[in-house]
């Protein structure tokens, strides 16, 4: 174990040993889960029913995503939302298109157990499936209401959103919640080297590749996060 409390299998989504268990299979770390109880008591008063869409994910799981999307089996978009041809695009191109809405296995910050997806199903209208979209949680989406108040009301939980604007990596992500009490530190021992030896010996897509350039990748799609 290291200082933050978890070991650098379970930074990496490799070990589940750092969670508890919510509602409906859902997972975060024991103070993140506290508090995000806590976040949810205050929205309920509020009136909304904030729920996970997505918690922990482990690195088998994010490797079934980044694969599928690599080989044109899962449905790759482009930055506005739109279906693209994985297997028309080369090898790095296909890896900067899936960085921006995936994460690579190993650097999610949902293997951590500190952030996860949120909605609210008594938004969703009857018979619509959840797309975990932008234009969802915008002025004409159904979850507009529940942005406006996490807006107000995230910080005092200990809650930020890591991917709030655009900064020319990761999509816009307004359902994507951060616990920074623990999440800092997360990503504070994320480095490189130690993700590089996750994949190297793992059948992750595109490998040659990413590890050619994961310096840039860690600069462009996981450090680079809005901190405010």
């Amino acid at each position: 174990m290291s200082l933050t409390g978890i070991s650098d299998n379970a930074l990496l989504g490799l070990s589940d040993e750092h969670l508890v268990s919510l509602a409906n299979g859902h997972r975060l770390q024991p103070a993140a889960a506290a508090a995000f109880a806590r976040l949810q008591a205050a929205a309920a008063d509020a009136g909304f029913n904030l729920a996970p869409a997505s918690s922990f994910r482990s690195f088998d799981r994010q490797m079934a995503i980044w694969n599928g999307k690599f080989d044109g089996s899962r449905p790759l978009l482009d930055a506005d939302s739109r279906p693209l041809d994985a297997l028309a695009l080369d090898e790095r191109q296909r890896i900067a298109a899936i960085l921006h809405w995936s994460a690579l296995p190993g650097t999610s910050r949902h293997h951590w157990g500190t952030d996860l997806d949120i909605y609210d199903p008594t938004l969703l209208p009857t018979g619509t499936r959840l797309r975990l979209e932008p234009w969802e949680y915008g002025p004409e989406g159904y979850f507009y209401p529940l942005t406006r108040w996490l807006d107000t009301n995230l910080a005092r939980f200990g809650f930020f959103r890591p991917y709030r604007r655009p900064q020319g990596g990761v999509a816009v992500e307004p359902w994507h919640l951060s616990y920074r009490p623990l999440a800092k530190s997360c990503a504070a021992r994320l480095t490189p080297a130690l993700v590089a030896a996750a994949i190297s010996t793992r059948p992750v897509a595109g490998k040659g590749h990413i590890l050619k350039q994961l310096d840039d990748i860690f600069v462009r799609f996981i450090r680079n996060i809005t901190e405010d």
